[in-house]
């Protein structure tokens, strides 16, 4: 890997075209290209949502996300190609319902709002739903195993969680809580 990174401006992009894992060149809007790009910035935010104090094992899950992301970003630019594995897709349905089962029961709808690890995580989750849609949107056009759809729409999912979860990990030991939205409803019952 190191000779193939010895040079980062090679200047064979300058045409709009990019080189995929396969040695063929794509528009750089193709919408494998796009996909490929919304799995990146997804996981450079996860990057930035390492920077923020959490618990120990929130941590290590979000590096071993990272880790399956680039997996499935290589997937994506080697058609027919198999990095991420089910058993990712398990990992994640099993952080759901370890992070989802002690928090309490929503009564009503969240705000992404709340500490700034909170906010990041929702901004995590919104990009992952991007991602996810631009993997549905390569499927309608290219064959693609159904683990990286199903990964993102499962992280999309988590980053709800863990966005609540880190709204309640305080270092001050003070109690967290999510930010509700101020429906109708909510002002009926106040």
């Amino acid at each position: 890997m190191g000779n193939r990174l010895s040079q980062i401006a090679t200047r064979t992009g300058d045409n709009g075209t990019t080189g995929l894992g396969d040695n063929t060149r794509v528009s750089k809007n193709s919408l494998r290209v796009h996909a490929m790009g919304d799995v990146d910035e997804l996981n450079s935010h996860i990057g930035v949502l390492l920077c923020e104090d959490m618990p120990a094992g929130v941590r290590t899950l979000l590096v071993e996300i990272q880790h399956q992301l680039f997996n499935l970003g290589g997937e994506l630019s080697i058609p027919g190609f198999e990095l991420l594995k089910p058993e990712a897709v398990l990992a994640l349905d099993e952080a759901l319902a370890e992070h989802n089962e002690h928090l309490p029961r929503l009564q009503e709808f969240i705000l992404p709002a709340g500490t700034r690890g909170a906010s990041q995580a929702h901004v995590c989750r919104t990009v992952a739903r991007r991602a996810e849609r631009a993997v549905v949107a390569l499927e309608a056009q290219d064959t693609l195993k159904d683990t990286p759809r199903q990964y993102l729409n499962r992280l999309s999912d988590l980053m709800f969680v863990l966005a609540r979860v880190l709204n309640r990990h305080r270092t001050d030991g003070a109690v967290g809580d999510d930010v509700y939205w101020k429906s109708e409803k909510l002002a009926q019952q106040e």
